[in-house]
Protein backbone atom coordinates (compact mmCIF):
# COMPACT_ATOMS: atom_id res chain seq x y z
CA UNK A 1 0.00 0.00 0.00
CA UNK A 2 2.78 2.41 0.90
CA UNK A 3 4.59 1.88 -2.43
CA UNK A 4 1.33 2.29 -4.37
CA UNK A 5 0.48 5.52 -2.56
CA UNK A 6 3.95 6.94 -3.07
CA UNK A 7 3.79 6.19 -6.80
CA UNK A 8 0.28 7.63 -7.08
CA UNK A 9 1.30 10.88 -5.39
CA UNK A 10 4.50 11.11 -7.46
CA UNK A 11 2.54 10.63 -10.69
CA UNK A 12 -0.04 13.19 -9.57
CA UNK A 13 2.57 15.85 -8.76
CA UNK A 14 4.51 15.19 -11.98
CA UNK A 15 1.25 15.53 -13.97
CA UNK A 16 0.51 18.83 -12.21
CA UNK A 17 3.96 20.10 -13.15
CA UNK A 18 3.53 19.11 -16.81
CA UNK A 19 0.11 20.77 -16.95
CA UNK A 20 1.44 23.85 -15.13
CA UNK A 21 -1.08 23.22 -12.34
CA UNK A 22 1.25 22.74 -9.38
CA UNK A 23 1.16 25.70 -7.02
CA UNK A 24 4.80 26.66 -6.48
CA UNK A 25 6.01 28.66 -3.49
CA UNK A 26 6.65 32.32 -4.25
CA UNK A 27 9.78 34.13 -3.21
CA UNK A 28 9.03 36.44 -0.24
CA UNK A 29 8.42 40.04 -1.28
CA UNK A 30 11.36 41.39 0.65
CA UNK A 31 13.66 38.87 -1.06
CA UNK A 32 12.40 40.01 -4.45
CA UNK A 33 13.03 43.66 -3.58
CA UNK A 34 16.49 42.92 -2.22
CA UNK A 35 17.40 41.05 -5.40
CA UNK A 36 16.05 43.91 -7.52
CA UNK A 37 18.32 46.37 -5.72
CA UNK A 38 21.32 44.02 -5.90
CA UNK A 39 20.92 43.65 -9.67
CA UNK A 40 20.76 47.41 -10.21
CA UNK A 41 24.28 48.64 -11.06
CA UNK A 42 23.34 52.11 -9.79
CA UNK A 43 22.00 50.91 -6.44
CA UNK A 44 23.64 52.14 -3.28
CA UNK A 45 24.09 50.73 0.19
CA UNK A 46 21.40 53.13 1.40
CA UNK A 47 18.97 51.71 -1.19
CA UNK A 48 19.56 48.20 0.10
CA UNK A 49 19.32 49.27 3.73
CA UNK A 50 15.98 50.95 3.05
CA UNK A 51 14.54 47.61 1.89
CA UNK A 52 16.02 45.47 4.66
CA UNK A 53 15.03 47.98 7.35
CA UNK A 54 11.36 47.24 6.57
CA UNK A 55 11.86 43.91 8.34
CA UNK A 56 13.27 44.57 11.83
CA UNK A 57 13.98 40.89 12.47
CA UNK A 58 15.93 40.57 9.23
CA UNK A 59 17.83 43.77 9.99
CA UNK A 60 18.83 42.42 13.40
CA UNK A 61 20.10 39.19 11.88
CA UNK A 62 22.19 41.00 9.27
CA UNK A 63 23.79 43.01 12.08
CA UNK A 64 24.32 39.83 14.10
CA UNK A 65 26.14 38.17 11.19
CA UNK A 66 28.35 41.24 10.85
CA UNK A 67 29.31 40.95 14.52
CA UNK A 68 29.86 37.19 14.38
CA UNK A 69 33.22 35.36 14.23
CA UNK A 70 32.34 34.94 10.55
CA UNK A 71 33.98 38.27 9.81
CA UNK A 72 36.42 38.45 12.70
CA UNK A 73 35.84 42.17 13.11
CA UNK A 74 37.33 43.91 16.14
CA UNK A 75 34.87 46.80 15.97
CA UNK A 76 31.27 45.92 16.96
CA UNK A 77 28.47 47.09 14.66
CA UNK A 78 25.11 48.27 15.97
CA UNK A 79 23.44 49.83 12.93
CA UNK A 80 22.29 48.44 9.58
CA UNK A 81 24.15 50.90 7.32
CA UNK A 82 27.50 50.07 8.88
CA UNK A 83 26.68 46.36 8.75
CA UNK A 84 25.84 46.44 5.04
CA UNK A 85 28.89 48.61 4.36
CA UNK A 86 31.03 46.00 6.10
CA UNK A 87 29.43 43.04 4.31
CA UNK A 88 29.03 44.64 0.89
CA UNK A 89 25.94 44.67 -1.33
CA UNK A 90 26.44 41.20 -2.85
CA UNK A 91 27.07 39.40 0.45
CA UNK A 92 24.21 41.23 2.19
CA UNK A 93 21.81 40.51 -0.67
CA UNK A 94 22.48 36.77 -0.73
CA UNK A 95 22.30 36.63 3.06
CA UNK A 96 19.02 38.58 3.18
CA UNK A 97 17.43 36.55 0.37
CA UNK A 98 18.37 33.30 2.06
CA UNK A 99 17.23 34.34 5.54
CA UNK A 100 13.96 35.78 4.20
CA UNK A 101 13.04 32.29 3.04
CA UNK A 102 12.63 31.13 6.62
CA UNK A 103 9.09 32.52 6.60
CA UNK A 104 8.23 30.00 3.88
CA UNK A 105 9.05 27.05 6.15
CA UNK A 106 5.89 27.31 8.24
CA UNK A 107 2.49 25.64 8.06
CA UNK A 108 -0.81 25.61 9.92
CA UNK A 109 -0.91 21.82 10.27
CA UNK A 110 1.22 20.75 13.26
CA UNK A 111 2.88 17.76 11.60
CA UNK A 112 3.66 19.66 8.39
CA UNK A 113 4.91 22.64 10.39
CA UNK A 114 7.22 20.37 12.37
CA UNK A 115 8.65 18.92 9.16
CA UNK A 116 9.11 22.36 7.62
CA UNK A 117 10.93 23.71 10.66
CA UNK A 118 13.17 20.64 10.70
CA UNK A 119 13.89 21.24 7.02
CA UNK A 120 14.87 24.85 7.69
CA UNK A 121 17.08 23.83 10.61
CA UNK A 122 18.78 21.36 8.31
CA UNK A 123 19.20 24.06 5.66
CA UNK A 124 20.99 26.35 8.12
CA UNK A 125 23.34 23.55 9.14
CA UNK A 126 24.29 22.77 5.52
CA UNK A 127 24.51 26.47 4.63
CA UNK A 128 26.96 27.12 7.46
CA UNK A 129 29.20 24.21 6.43
CA UNK A 130 29.07 25.14 2.74
CA UNK A 131 30.00 28.73 3.55
CA UNK A 132 33.02 27.71 5.62
CA UNK A 133 34.15 25.17 2.99
CA UNK A 134 33.93 27.84 0.29
CA UNK A 135 36.18 30.15 2.27
CA UNK A 136 38.83 27.54 3.07
CA UNK A 137 38.89 25.26 0.04
CA UNK A 138 37.67 27.22 -2.99
CA UNK A 139 37.56 30.58 -4.69
CA UNK A 140 33.78 30.43 -4.85
CA UNK A 141 31.78 33.15 -3.13
CA UNK A 142 31.03 32.21 0.51
CA UNK A 143 27.75 34.17 0.44
CA UNK A 144 26.62 32.24 -2.65
CA UNK A 145 27.60 29.02 -0.92
CA UNK A 146 25.49 29.99 2.08
CA UNK A 147 22.52 30.75 -0.17
CA UNK A 148 23.00 27.42 -1.97
CA UNK A 149 22.81 25.63 1.37
CA UNK A 150 19.71 27.50 2.48
CA UNK A 151 17.78 26.59 -0.69
CA UNK A 152 19.02 23.06 -1.36
CA UNK A 153 15.81 21.44 -0.07
CA UNK A 154 13.35 24.03 -1.33
CA UNK A 155 11.67 21.33 -3.42
CA UNK A 156 10.23 19.79 -0.26
CA UNK A 157 7.86 22.74 0.27
CA UNK A 158 5.30 22.06 -2.49
CA UNK A 159 5.28 18.36 -1.56
CA UNK A 160 4.43 19.18 2.04
CA UNK A 161 1.84 21.70 0.84
CA UNK A 162 0.31 18.91 -1.27
CA UNK A 163 0.33 16.54 1.72
CA UNK A 164 -1.44 19.15 3.84
CA UNK A 165 -4.43 18.83 1.50
CA UNK A 166 -4.35 15.02 1.15
CA UNK A 167 -5.18 13.17 4.35
CA UNK A 168 -4.13 9.75 3.01
CA UNK A 169 -0.59 10.98 2.40
CA UNK A 170 -0.54 12.97 5.62
CA UNK A 171 -1.36 9.81 7.56
CA UNK A 172 1.36 7.76 5.86
CA UNK A 173 4.74 9.19 6.80
CA UNK A 174 6.65 6.42 5.01
CA UNK A 175 4.96 7.23 1.69
CA UNK A 176 5.51 10.94 2.29
CA UNK A 177 9.21 10.33 2.91
CA UNK A 178 9.46 8.31 -0.31
CA UNK A 179 7.76 11.02 -2.36
CA UNK A 180 10.04 13.68 -0.88
CA UNK A 181 13.14 11.61 -1.56
CA UNK A 182 12.18 10.96 -5.19
CA UNK A 183 10.82 14.35 -6.15
CA UNK A 184 12.39 17.15 -4.14
CA UNK A 185 15.73 17.41 -6.02
CA UNK A 186 14.25 18.00 -9.48
CA UNK A 187 11.36 19.98 -8.05
CA UNK A 188 13.78 22.23 -6.17
CA UNK A 189 15.66 23.14 -9.33
CA UNK A 190 12.34 23.69 -11.10
CA UNK A 191 11.33 26.21 -8.43
CA UNK A 192 14.65 28.05 -8.48
CA UNK A 193 14.49 28.27 -12.26
CA UNK A 194 11.02 29.81 -11.99
CA UNK A 195 12.50 32.32 -9.53
CA UNK A 196 15.20 33.15 -12.09
CA UNK A 197 18.11 32.18 -9.87
CA UNK A 198 21.53 31.82 -11.55
CA UNK A 199 22.27 28.46 -13.19
CA UNK A 200 24.99 27.49 -10.68
CA UNK A 201 22.44 27.76 -7.86
CA UNK A 202 19.56 26.18 -9.83
CA UNK A 203 21.62 23.00 -10.25
CA UNK A 204 22.23 22.52 -6.52
CA UNK A 205 18.95 20.85 -5.46
CA UNK A 206 18.97 18.55 -8.49
CA UNK A 207 22.50 17.22 -8.03
CA UNK A 208 23.52 17.55 -4.39
CA UNK A 209 22.60 13.91 -3.64
CA UNK A 210 23.94 12.56 -6.95
CA UNK A 211 27.01 10.49 -6.09
CA UNK A 212 28.02 10.37 -9.76
CA UNK A 213 27.88 14.16 -10.15
CA UNK A 214 30.89 15.38 -12.09
CA UNK A 215 32.23 18.82 -12.92
CA UNK A 216 35.37 20.18 -14.56
CA UNK A 217 35.85 22.52 -11.62
CA UNK A 218 34.61 22.86 -8.06
CA UNK A 219 31.02 24.08 -7.83
CA UNK A 220 28.31 25.05 -5.37
CA UNK A 221 26.85 21.57 -5.88
CA UNK A 222 30.14 20.16 -4.57
CA UNK A 223 30.00 22.35 -1.47
CA UNK A 224 26.43 21.36 -0.58
CA UNK A 225 27.09 17.70 -1.36
CA UNK A 226 30.18 17.58 0.83
CA UNK A 227 28.35 19.38 3.63
CA UNK A 228 25.41 16.97 3.34
CA UNK A 229 27.35 13.71 3.19
CA UNK A 230 29.73 14.82 5.94
CA UNK A 231 26.76 15.62 8.18
CA UNK A 232 25.75 11.94 8.05
CA UNK A 233 29.22 10.61 8.86
CA UNK A 234 29.22 8.07 11.70
CA UNK A 235 25.42 7.87 11.78
CA UNK A 236 22.96 5.08 10.97
CA UNK A 237 21.58 7.07 8.02
CA UNK A 238 22.00 5.28 4.67
CA UNK A 239 24.28 8.09 3.48
CA UNK A 240 26.52 7.56 6.48
CA UNK A 241 28.01 4.41 4.97
CA UNK A 242 29.04 6.08 1.71
CA UNK A 243 32.79 6.09 1.00
CA UNK A 244 33.17 9.86 0.93
CA UNK A 245 36.75 9.69 -0.34
CA UNK A 246 35.45 8.17 -3.58
CA UNK A 247 33.13 11.10 -4.32
CA UNK A 248 34.23 13.61 -6.92
CA UNK A 249 32.98 16.49 -4.78
CA UNK A 250 35.39 15.65 -1.94
CA UNK A 251 38.25 15.25 -4.40
CA UNK A 252 37.55 18.56 -6.12
CA UNK A 253 37.65 20.33 -2.76
CA UNK A 254 40.95 18.65 -1.98
CA UNK A 255 39.67 16.94 1.16
CA UNK A 256 42.09 14.18 2.14
CA UNK A 257 40.52 10.98 3.45
CA UNK A 258 43.62 10.27 5.56
CA UNK A 259 43.36 13.64 7.27
CA UNK A 260 39.57 13.86 7.35
CA UNK A 261 39.14 13.93 11.13
CA UNK A 262 41.79 16.63 11.58
CA UNK A 263 40.38 18.73 8.74
CA UNK A 264 36.83 18.67 10.06
CA UNK A 265 37.88 19.31 13.64
CA UNK A 266 39.67 22.44 12.46
CA UNK A 267 36.49 23.67 10.78
CA UNK A 268 33.91 22.63 13.37
CA UNK A 269 34.19 25.68 15.61
CA UNK A 270 33.87 28.02 12.65
CA UNK A 271 30.89 26.07 11.28
CA UNK A 272 29.14 26.24 14.67
CA UNK A 273 29.75 30.00 14.88
CA UNK A 274 28.42 30.49 11.36
CA UNK A 275 25.31 28.46 12.04
CA UNK A 276 24.67 30.39 15.27
CA UNK A 277 25.03 33.67 13.37
CA UNK A 278 22.51 32.85 10.66
CA UNK A 279 20.08 31.13 13.02
CA UNK A 280 19.01 34.45 14.53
Amino acid sequence: MTTDLAKQVKDDIVAQIKNDELVLPTLPEIALKVREVAEDPNATIDDLCEIIARDPALSARVIKVTNSPLLRSSMPVDDLVTAVSRLGIDFTSNLAIGLAMEQMFQATHDMIDKRMRACWSRAMEIAATAQVLARHYTRLKPDQAMLAGLIHQIGILPILAYAENHENLLADSISLDKVIERLHPALGSYILRSWEFPAEIVSVPKHYLDQSYDSTEVSYVDLVQVATFQSYADTDHRLGSIDRSSLGSFKRLGLDADEEVTQWEALSEEVDATQAAIAG
